[in-house]
């Protein structure tokens, strides 16, 4: 029989018993009285009773290990493995995780916006109920290791090389012609059960990585509860070119009367949605976006409108997980309210990379180098990995309520100030501090890349129109090519090198026609490459090009050209802040995205 209803996330959902039924005993679930932290419970031997001690270099060879199983396909192409699951299968009896798999009590989650989001809110809500918990999501920013969360931390170094090698050399042993060592993702999916495992998470949040159906973690046969995200065009040369194509790879994460949930969908996938939840006969839910009034005065700690669609999900996700395994009533007795555990969970909640501000510090400063303005600091980045044309809408949202004012996280790590006055493009604005007051310059500079599988002619301008429509407006846009490479896995402490010989800028220069084309609705009149000279010392726009009266390298245009190509991320940093701290009136307010890959990358450099 088949359950479809629209709810709200303070109502109670009506899920089918768990086939086993998992209660939280007090002894391991102790609480500090005054604060209600939850005491770190000791991780379970691996090897021996003991983890093993590795040296220091053991880490990047882990990670030349994993660059080794990177397929040569070109990104975008259908991976060539017909029998995925078949592999994860057989992989994982080599391991002996198959049968452990089922008693991890998972939610699995598809999509293709916010899924990630909506599983770090599903972490932390669990956590702030007291349940141990595992949460696997992809891709990572800056280290692999963020792919893999215990308690809401990425796994220390130690614990991963344990589990990396454990699983590596087992596999390794037990190659054949038939059976090689799987592609990267598979092992990233495979590790993460491992570690899940070994760590006896009480609650296993799974992200999946591409689609459903075929996805790697659909190995998964008996969740705890599924979820699918809002869905958009994404990924359709292997997904599908139409919504009901793509819908039907992300309901086939659905299992026999497993309950499900969903966010509303246009009407395409939703049709599809539900007829695949009818054949399974699946209780399925339509979560309504949350409302933030029931929050008590908190915020989500992860900005923009789309994610209160995340968040009701997530409510939706987790309030049934504890009622399959028995739990619900353990804490809460009033279902009308939501609980105070999820309100502290969902104001949280942390996700680098989306929506997030920082105040970068002047390379001068012996303050820390991502802080507050108190160090002097006049450049911020907004860093969100939008790549999708929904996603890209919603960044645009965000960007312009964040430079308006009007959207600020409450982020105690970076210390966002409050800014409450800013302006549209390069209007001067009065601000406040301890030597009085003075005129400051606000410009808005766009940071892009985005891989050659997307498509700019769609993305740009759906970032254009959208700032464009809250009064916002680019004074320039800088193109540069990622550092991350997909031939490696690097770590944190990869070497980042500004090195330009050989680079191939073809793309960049692409998406600077597009821009230009856009912004002045019409093609350029001459080429931009003739103004970059990769052979010459000038490889970065003179400073005033940041200017509205500035050109690159003084040319005489029939209009003027508002965007460079940079051929090295590091050396655009540094140019960016060069140019704050030469100018002390002006604060660039720079908006980072296009590639989730370039926002870690940027993050990794400012963390350096």
């Amino acid at each position: 029989m088949l359950m479809i209803t629209t709810r709200s996330t303070t109502n109670v959902c009506s899920c089918l018993p768990s086939s086993s039924v998992y209660n939280f005993s007090a002894e391991r679930f102790m609480y500090k009285a005054s604060s209600d932290v939850l005491f770190e419970r000791e991780s379970n031997a691996v090897t021996d009773g003991q983890l093993q001690n590795f040296p220091s270099s053991s880490y990047e060879t882990a990670m030349e290990k994993m660059s080794s199983l990177i397929t040569r396909q070109r990104r975008g192409e259908k991976p060539p493995l017909a029998n995925k699951l078949e592999m994860m299968s057989l992989y994982l009896k080599i391991l002996g995780l198959e049968e452990d798999i089922n008693k991890l009590n998972i939610i699995h989650v598809a999509g293709t916006k916010g899924k990630g989001s909506t599983c770090i809110f599903c972490e932390a809500i669990l956590r702030e109920c007291g349940v141990r918990t595992g949460v696997f999501t992809s891709p990572h920013l800056i280290d692999v290791r963020e792919r893999f969360r215990i308690d809401g931390i990425d796994i220390s170094e130690d614990k991963f090389l344990q589990y990396f090698w454990d699983c590596w050399n087992q596999l390794e042993e037990n190659t054949t012609e038939q059976l090689s060592m799987p592609p990267l993702f598979l092992f990233l999916t495979i590790l993460a059960f491992k570690i899940f495992i070994s760590e006896q998470v009480d609650a296993a949040i799974i992200e999946v990585g591409l689609g459903g159906k075929e996805d790697s973690t659909n190995v998964i046969k008996q969740p705890t509860v599924c979820g699918i995200t809002s869905l958009g065009m994404d990924h359709t040369e292997i997904l599908g070119e139409t919504l009901g194509e793509i819908a039907s790879h992300k309901a086939g994460i659905f299992k026999p009367k497993v309950p499900a949930f969903t966010v509303p969908q246009p009407p395409e996938a939703m049709d599809v949605i539900l007829e695949r939840a009818k054949e399974l006969m699946v209780p399925l839910e339509v979560t309504e976006p949350f409302d933030y009034k029931q929050m008590k005065g908190l915020k989500l700690r992860l900005p923009g409108d789309h994610q209160f669609y995340n968040a009701a999900l997530a409510v939706s996700l987790s309030r049934c997980w504890l009622q399959r395994t028995g739990n619900w009533g353990n804490f809460f007795q009033n279902d009308s309210n939501l609980p105070d555990e999820f309100i502290r969970g969902l104001s949280t909640a942390h996700f680098s990379g989306r929506g997030q501000i920082v105040y970068d510090s002047s390379p001068n400063s012996e303050c820390s180098e991502i802080v507050s303005k108190n160090c002097g600091g006049e450049l911020i980045l907004y860093l969100d990995g939008a790549h999708s044309p929904e996603s890209m809408e919603a960044c645009a949202k965000w960007f312009s309520n964040a430079v308006r004012g009007y959207e600020i996280p409450s982020d105690s790590s970076l210390q966002v100030e409050n800014a409450e006055g800013f302006s549209g493009n390069g209007h001067t604005l009065h601000e406040k501090d301890t030597m009085g007051q003075f005129e400051k310059s606000f410009r808005q500079i766009l940071l892009f890349n985005c891989l050659d599988v997307r498509n700019p002619h769609i993305l740009l301008p759906r970032l254009v129109n959208t700032c464009a429509s809250s009064g916002i407006h680019f004074s320039r846009a800088l193109f540069v090519p990622n550092m991350s490479k997909y031939s490696k896995v690097t770590s944190g402490a990869s070497v980042i090198s500004p090195d330009t010989h050989g680079i191939d800028l073809s793309w960049q220069f692409n998406l600077q026609r597009i821009w230009e084309k856009i912004i002045h609705r019409k093609e350029m009149t001459t080429s931009v490459e003739k103004d970059f000279k990769l052979d010459s010392k000038e490889i970065l726009p003179p400073p005033e090009f940041l200017y509205d009266n500035a050109s690159i390298g003084g040319s005489s245009r029939d209009y003027l050209v508002r965007s460079a190509v940079i051929p090295s991320l590091p050396l655009t940093i540094k140019w960016l802040r060069d140019f704050v701290k030469e100018h002390p009136s002006t604060r660039l307010q720079v908006l980072v995205t296009g590639s989730l890959h370039l926002v870690g990358d940027v993050l990794k450099l400012l963390k350096r």
